[in-house]
């Protein structure tokens, strides 16, 4: 039998991306694959013969560099080393001696173009010399410290801030400091303190003792920096020097009581002070005096400020901050750390942190404000937020920032029934583009994608980017069943789709891309915001699997609802086309006799058979087909009607149509009815109409109108469900109608709940005392008729005496009616 071990290996040589050759003992090229062979044409030009010494084959560059490991490779073993190429690329080149019974006869070189990789290295070194840049540069003190709690790192600021000459001799001092701790407390080191805590700080004002053994205040915020995953990598903490504050306070204080006694020290603390200082009227914001501090740094002369009003100046860049100071000081007449923006006599924005305290000068109460310039505190803090919280790419939320929104909107929603989603995106083939055009294409694409990303959902979810080419968007309030939760995040991930399929170019070159979308729909509170991820990370790779550029649900069962709402709206407008609708008919009987029926929708599907309404109607007032199956109704009802008027015993009939919200809202609804009745050859009078409350919440003037004017041509109105919705009786006497119908709810809960007999004798009483006449719905037994007939009501409708049926069977229910045939529409 041959042996098939040296072609399949042969063919796993040619077929890997690795440089893969071997020499014998002398050097001699023994054997090497394809990638070999392109790799030294590309890079060298030199194109390979019959097998030959290494320097015949080889560039002298390369022999030169290679032999002295292969000969180490045969005397010492294997090694591995890292090659710089003349074209720039860079190779990793492993050497491993081949040994064949116990002898050294060869080495094998197996070589990989890391290129990619250093490149990514030195973009990663980029990215922390610019994050050393800003900690380093900044004018507020910062450190950071290991998971254990010990000062790793200091920037120049805080090491000046507490007086030592470098970071490293901070760091160091620190560190002895935390080994070394005295018993007594006031010898501990309260930068030590802070940095042993395993919490947030969040503008703790303290005192560090500096290296000369002063104490000097600091304001501290600090929390945990995460990587992409979430995992903690360390502590980081913004130190402010408040010191000339807190001394400035102090001598505000001073100031305060030594008012009383002398004016003179009081001007000169007032405007020696570093810190911008001004005083005005509780009531309008006149200010009344100033310091040269507030005045430098608002850009005012003293002329231009004292005597007119805050906010006729602008200084407050929300006017309503002032109005906030003016509350807290109402609450606490001393007033501390309020950050607002200011607004300097060119327009500038800065931000300022305010001390305020209420004082009286004359009789008048005023505010006596100490502010101080944080603008490059704020600078800072924003800088380093960035970093930990957002992609620096696109600008999107990273990984980190999207767990947080995800808890914060589950918290919201607790309780809720409101359904969200995520949609987890996924470009198809970026690797092939980003290899085929360069890095520098992938990430313009990546904006681009980000750009089209939140364009489409703008007003209806959040985007983050998770890393790579993977993109989340976050979906709120997509309805209350998983149904409609479903169909909305369907809707959003097919308009990404034809979002991120425009075409869009890139360094001059078109560029057509797709995406996979994977979605999950939830509402539990309890849920992690990982496992959702999670969810629709999976959904995604399904949607990769089916050929990528589609969409997939996570739960089998959403994406079966999805697709059987979608086939039932086709269905429902095929039925439309193909009339596959008919009417029932439930009779309506007043003391015994029968005087109308309702006519009720039924859809005869091809398949499924005959469908009630509550299967289609809430799809159709959805899509909109509502209208012309509305407009079917009324036709074949003016027909029924004008087919009754023929036989003696049918013609008294009135029949009842329910009428929808978009229907009546229509413009032309009351020319609708009428043309209906007119082509039918019908009796105006023998047909009602049935509104319900709800649709009297909007615009009920034009109710009033359309309806007074189809009752001037003999129409009759019905308020069904009534004592249901949110009529108002004003409203209610205003309508020109005919009959209230008392709801079923009312109804089946009338022997067994007082509250609900009460209802209904008050609709009756209300129809006596308007002219109205009274109908009860969902009359099913005996002892419900006998106890509404007591009541004073003697219409019904209900299964006690038929369910809605077929037009045959109706009219077997009136005595001595033959068949009466319908004609169809021309």
């Amino acid at each position: 039998m041959p042996n098939r071990a040296e072609p399949d290996l042969s063919a796993l040589l040619e077929s890997t991306d690795e440089m893969i050759w071997s020499v014998d003992v002398d050097l001699r090229l023994r054997t090497f694959n394809r990638a070999l062979r392109s790799h030294i044409e590309r890079s060298f030009g030199v194109r390979q013969g019959a097998v030959l010494p290494l320097e015949d084959l080889l560039p002298p560059v390369l022999v030169a560099r290679c032999a002295p490991l292969l000969k180490k490779a045969l005397r010492d073993g294997a090694s591995r080393v890292e090659f710089p190429m003349p074209d720039g690329r860079t190779l990793e080149m492993a050497f491993n001696p081949i040994v064949s019974d116990g002898e050294t006869t060869g080495v094998s070189i197996f070589a990989k173009d890391i290129t990619d990789r250093k490149t990514t290295e030195r973009a990663l070194q980029e990215v922390e010399k610019r994050y050393r840049d800003i900690f380093d540069g900044a004018l507020e003190g910062i450190f950071e410290t290991s998971l254990e709690g010990s000062l790793v790192s200091a920037n120049r600021a805080l090491a000046r801030m507490l007086g030592y000459g470098s970071p490293d001799e901070l760091v160091a001092a620190v560190k002895d400091a935390a080994q070394h701790v005295p018993v007594g407390p006031q010898e501990i080191s309260l930068l030590t303190q802070c940095i042993a805590e395993q919490e947030a700080v969040q503008g703790r004002e303290c005192q560090f003792r500096r290296k000369d053994g002063s104490l000097t205040w600091v304001k501290v915020t600090a929390s945990t920096q995460c990587d992409g995953d979430g995992r903690i990598l360390r502590r980081m903490g913004l130190v402010e020097d408040i010191d000339a504050r807190k001394q400035a306070e102090e001598r505000l204080v001073r100031t305060g009581e030594a008012l009383r006694a002398s004016e003179e020290r009081y001007r000169v603390a007032f405007q020696t002070s570093h810190d911008a200082i001004a005083i005005s009227r509780l009531s309008d914001g006149v200010y009344i005096d100033c310091n040269q501090a507030f005045l430098k740094a608002m850009g005012y002369e003293r002329s231009q400020v004292i005597g007119r009003k805050s906010l006729e100046l602008g200084i407050w860049a929300e006017s309503g901050d002032r109005q906030r100071l003016v509350d807290l000081l109402g609450q606490d007449p001393g007033c501390r750390d309020l950050e607002v923006q200011f607004r300097r006599k060119s327009g500038e924005l800065f931000w300022v942190r305010m001390s305020a305290s209420l004082i009286e000068l004359d009789g008048v109460s005023c505010i006596l404000a100490v502010m101080r310039d944080i603008s490059d505190a704020k600078r800072a803090a924003d800088e380093i937020r960035s970093l930990a919280f957002y992609d620096p790419l696109t600008r999107l939320p990273n990984r980190r920032q999207l767990l947080e929104q995800l808890r914060q909107t589950l918290a919201a929603g607790a309780g809720g029934h409101r359904k969200r989603g995520i949609l987890f995106i996924d470009l198809d083939h970026f690797k092939t583009l980003n290899d085929t055009l360069g890095h520098q294409a992938g990430d313009l694409l990546l904006q681009e994608v980000a750009r089209r990303l939140s364009s489409c959902t703008r007003d209806s979810g959040a985007v983050a980017r998770l890393g790579g080419d993977e993109f989340v968007v976050v979906l709120e309030d997509l309805g209350g069943t998983v149904e409609d939760a479903a169909a909305h995040a369907k809707t959003m991930a097919g308009k990404i789709l034809d979002a991120v399929a425009q075409a869009c170019v890139l360094d001059g070159h078109e560029c057509l891309i797709t995406c996979s979308i994977g979605i999950t729909v939830f509402a539990d509170p309890q849920v992690d915001g990982d496992d959702v991820l999670q969810q629709a990370d999976i959904a995604m790779y399904q949607a990769k699997a089916a050929g990528g550029n589609t969409i997939r649900f996570f739960a089998p069962a959403l994406q079966a609802a999805v697709n059987a709402r979608a086939t039932l709206e086709e269905d429902l407008r095929q039925a439309i086309k193909s009339n596959q609708f008919l009417l029932y008919y439930q009779p309506q009987v007043d003391r015994g006799r029968l005087v109308g029926a309702e006519a009720l929708l039924r859809w005869n599907h091809p398949r499924r058979g005959v469908l009630a309404p509550g299967e289609f109607i809430p799809l159709a007032e959805e899509t909109g087909l509502i209208l012309p199956l509305g407009s079917w109704v009324m036709e074949s009802a003016c027909r029924q009607i004008a087919a009754w008027a023929g036989c003696r015993e049918t013609a008294h009939i009135a029949l009842a149509v329910n009428i929808s919200a978009r229907q009546l809202h229509q413009p032309d609804f009351v020319d609708q009815v009428l043309t209906s009745l007119e082509n039918a050859g019908a009796n105006p009078g023998n047909l009602k109409l049935e509104l319900t409350e709800s649709m009297l919440v909007e615009n009920i003037e034009d109710v009033i109108a359309k309806m007074t004017e189809l009752k001037a041509h003999g129409l009759r109105f019905s308020l069904d469900d009534f004592g249901t919705g949110y009529s108002s009786l004003s409203y209610l006497k205003r309508l020109p109608l005919d009959q209230l119908k008392i709801d079923r709810s009312f109804v089946r809960d009338i022997l067994m709940d007082a509250s609900s007999g009460a209802i209904a004798q008050t609709i009756i009483s209300l129809s006596r005392a308007m002219g109205l006449s009274v109908i009860a719905e969902g009359v099913e037994t005996e002892a419900q008729r006998r106890c509404l007939a007591r009541l004073g009501c003697h219409a019904f409708q209900g299964y006690l005496f038929s369910r809605p049926v077929p037009l045959e069977a109706f009219q077997q229910l009136v005595p001595g009616c033959a068949e009466v045939v319908v004609p169809t529409a021309q």
